[in-house]
């Protein structure tokens, strides 16, 4: 089960998590196998970690955590409707955080 943020209960979806990736990485250089891999790498995870009932943000902060290391534009993206962006300057924020950390990795 996953617990989502407002306390509700929800079956685990393999679906609902593919669509989201897919989403994410539409039009994007990121092969279907590759998305594929990622939900069955993702999905393995959480069943190792979690026994019964996942949070739903541990599942929503692993995809991010993925998507930011294959590819930014799809990590933002995801990001932007799994936080809930409702200002411009959200978004801004989240991409500077991106650019900072690539900074901060090259040196």
């Amino acid at each position: 089960m996953v617990v989502k943020r407002d306390g509700r209960r929800e079956e685990f979806s393999r679906e609902k998590l593919l669509s989201g990736l897919k989403k994410a990485c539409q039009k994007r250089p990121i092969s279907p196998k590759a998305i594929e891999d990622l939900v069955e790498t993702i999905m393995d995870e959480i069943i190792d970690k979690y026994d019964r009932e996942v949070p739903g943000v541990a599942i929503g902060e692993r995809v991010m955590e993925a998507l930011r290391q294959i590819d930014k534009v799809a990590y933002v993206r995801f990001a932007s409707v799994y936080r809930r962006f409702e200002e411009a300057t959200e978004f801004v924020s989240e991409v500077n955080k991106l650019e900072s950390n690539h900074d901060s990795t090259q040196t």
